[in-house]
Parts: C-alpha cells; structure tokens; sequence
C-alpha cells in the first residue's frame, strides 16, 4: 500500500509532516502547518482557510456514526473546498460487514467510497490491527477496552510509517477533549510521551 502520508507513493526522506486536529484555536501556527510538505487534517477541518493554514494533502473522514451520515446525504459535500483540495482520504475505521450494520446503521465505508470515488483520489482504510494495537496503547488495565478518537488512530498509523530518521511529526490542534466516549487523558499522555520520544513536536492549542 502506498504511504498515508503521501499521494501517489513513498514519502521522501525527511519530508516534514503536520498533523491539523480540530481545536487550532486562535494561535498564528497556519504558517508553519503550510510550509509543511504534508498536511493532514481532520472531518470538517476547523481552521481550514483561516488561523490553521489553507494547504491538505490528507483528509481523514470519520466514517462511523451520525457525523459520516450527514456528509453521505449532503449532496454538496464535494464541493466544500477542503474536501476539493485533499489529494487523498483516509477513514479510520475498518468496513462493517453488513449483518452487523443492523437495525441501525453505523458504519458508513461505503457510502463514504461512493461519494469519494468520482474525485478519483486515493483513499486508504485503517484496518482493525492498527486499532487492536491502539487499544492496547490506551488500555487503563485488564477488561478495559479503550474507544480510540480518530484523531488518534490516524496520528497512530502516521508515526508507525514514519522512518526513524525523519524529523518529528508536527501536531497542531489537539485539544484532547469531545466525545466522552474516547480515552482523552491516555492519548493525552500517549502524545506527551511520543513528544518527550522525539516521534512528534505537540504544539498546543492557545485561545
């Protein structure tokens, strides 16, 4: 499979890498997530075109649940500019067979594909064994069975590919809080390790 962090191949050595998540705040960081040589945003992007930059290389879709949902039933979803400007997506969460995508569905893979699919861009799925080893990343002990955020998995599969020797991957945006299903204080502390490792530079949110 081609890299997740760069269209049409394997990214070059030392490529400098931003990771957007949806909490920029008021912060001046658009001109550092720009100059960076992939950009990777998240769902709708806050901060898109505005204190967060105007460049995408990666758009990552949630695709279970209402959010993904209401993007399959907006027939203008295309058209929102940073949907257009992506040169790839990536959806976080593996296809549901469909016996258990019922009574109510869930997961929206390939509905997702079909809205997708006439862009004629690449679109990389992350499988379950990225999100088994996320799990066991974020566990608090036995019998946990932590819900990762996608800002997470994406972060996660975006580090793992990383060569060792290239630079730092650059995290914007990453608030740590939203849905109270996920494990907000793990990943907090999983960022802040992989921070203190060199893997990543955290920049965090201000205003």
């Amino acid at each position: 499979m081609q890299s997740l962090a760069w269209p049409g191949g394997s990214a070059p050595e030392g490529a400098s890498l931003a990771i957007v998540g949806n909490a920029p705040g008021r912060a001046p960081s658009g001109a550092a997530i720009d100059a960076a040589a992939c950009v990777v945003r998240f769902n709708n992007a806050a901060g898109f075109g505005g204190p967060a930059g105007g460049r995408v290389t990666h758009l990552a879709l949630v695709n279970r649940g209402g959010q993904a949902r209401e993007w399959v039933e907006d027939r203008h979803f295309r058209e929102r500019p940073v949907v257009r400007a992506a040169r790839a997506f990536i959806l976080p969460f593996p296809i549901l067979p469909a016996a258990q995508n019922v009574p109510e569905p869930i997961c929206w893979t390939r509905e997702l594909l079909a809205v997708l699919r006439p862009l004629g861009r690449p679109v990389h799925i992350l499988p379950e064994a990225l999100h088994e080893r996320a799990r066991a990343l974020l566990t608090a002990g036995p019998g946990d069975r932590p819900n990762p955020s996608t800002g997470f998995l994406v972060t996660l599969a975006l580090c793992e590919e990383r060569p060792a020797a290239a630079p730092p991957a650059e995290a914007f945006g990453f608030g740590f809080d939203g849905w109270p299903g996920h494990p907000w204080a793990a990943e907090r502390a999983w960022f802040a390790r992989s921070h203190a490792a060199g893997r990543l530079r955290l920049h965090h949110s201000e205003g």
